[in-house]
């Protein structure tokens, strides 16, 4: 047992090593629970997984739309079963910053709850009976070679608890209060009964390798509670609620800059307060009118046009080969330029001065390029996203 203890700490050490590589994209894995012939809970009329991944997919689209500096992974994007050592093991193969699972609680006929509860990696209660990981955690049963997977699994033991312990307590704060924050903020924007921040041993959350939390929705055995939790509109309430927590949390942690950027009140100029509302609507519909009629200028052209200042660009992909003009993995773009960095060929579309004008020409493409994220140059030379935007504010 000492010796599955050694190795599994040398193991986060060296993860830890690899992860803490800077100049990387903020990663997010979003976890939708069950999935596949695993419905989880049961309600009346739907099903946890379904309840789930509505969920994690809404929370997602709000991530992707609104950070570009957020790469995001999910477990799972279809009704597919996933096995709860995989779902870990895609978060610590990507080197996720946080880990974020999303399910649905469930009590024995005859109990009624209702309100959202987090939990993060911990020993739970002795006197708590209806545990939530217990029935989670039941889902091993239907993995197969599962006593392989999950050999030496044993929440009562002293060497589990000394386990569970060091692999996460580095990372406990910071997980409690990304659950604080999600508590507080989907029970706010959806009006849900806040049920808590709660600790329990969930095998889905004890070998991830970050801060995780896992939250639990509301009670799909409650009929009132199921009926709302299939709402398309609380589904969004709740994802947006999701959202606001994660953006408060990387704000804090990750020394990137708040995206997109929206100028504050302090950058706006006197005269422009005091302009007539209805002029301002007509030069901004003038505005869009002549951008949409006006091309991406080529990246040659803006960064000769940049006079020392950055020039953003939209990565959409990386190879290693050089690919020819038109190939079909652009998927029609034109102007598509590329660099080299890492051994790989890296290819942007678009390039300009205006962050605003590249994080909108992002948008545009992310239905062909979902993962297409904002990169920065100066002079030539690639510099921090972050220090790129900064200089863009000062400049404005």
């Amino acid at each position: 047992m000492c010796k599955k203890i050694t190795a599994i700490l040398l193991a986060l050490v060296l993860f830890s090593a690899v992860a803490s590589g800077a100049d990387r994209m903020f990663t997010l894995v979003i976890d939708a629970g069950h999935g596949g012939h695993d419905a989880g809970a049961v309600g009346a009329f739907s099903s946890e997984k379904d309840i789930n991944l509505s969920v994690a997919l809404a929370f997602g689209r709000y991530v992707e739309r609104n950070c570009p500096d957020v790469k995001v992974v999910y477990t799972r994007k279809t009704d597919v079963f996933v096995p709860l050592h995989k779902r870990a093991s895609i978060a610590n193969k990507n080197k996720a910053d946080v880990f974020i699972s999303i399910h649905t609680n469930a009590l024995p006929k005859g109990h009624i709850a209702r309100g959202l509860e987090t939990y993060t990696m911990g020993m739970r209660r002795s006197d708590e009976k209806l545990s939530a990981a217990k029935r989670e955690n039941s889902v091993i049963m239907i993995e197969k070679d599962y006593k392989e997977h999950y050999e030496g699994y044993d929440p009562n033991s002293p060497e589990s608890i000394i386990m569970f312990e060091f692999m996460h307590n580095k990372n406990m704060a910071r997980s409690v209060e990304l659950a604080k924050l999600v508590q507080s903020n989907v029970c706010s924007t959806a009006k849900r009964q806040n049920k808590g921040v709660k600790q329990d041993v969930f095998l889905v959350l004890r070998e991830t390798s970050m801060p995780a939390c896992l939250i639990e929705l509301g009670f799909i055995t409650t009929p009132d509670e199921e009926k709302f939790l299939n709402d398309k509109g609380n589904v969004d309430k709740i994802a947006r609620g999701i959202y606001k927590a994660f953006a408060q949390y990387k704000d804090k942690y990750y020394k990137g800059f708040t995206v997109p950027y929206n100028p504050k009140a302090e950058d706006v100029d006197d005269d422009d307060e005091r302009r007539d509302e209805s002029d301002k609507a007509v030069e901004e519909s003038e505005k869009r009118e002549k951008k949409e009629k006006a091309d991406i200028k080529p990246a040659e052209k803006a960064e000769a046009d940049a006079d020392g200042k950055p020039v953003f660009k939209v990565q959409i992909l990386a190879s290693g080969r050089q690919l020819d003009d038109g190939d079909r993995i652009f998927k029609g773009l034109s102007d598509v330029d590329s660099y080299k960095e890492g051994g790989l060929v890296k290819y942007t579309y678009g390039a300009s001065t205006d962050y605003n004008e590249i994080y909108r020409l992002r948008k545009s493409v992310l239905d062909k390029f979902p993962e297409a994220f904002i990169i920065a140059f100066k002079n030539g030379e690639k510099m921090n996203v972050t220090q790129a935007i900064r200089e863009f504010k000062s400049n404005k």
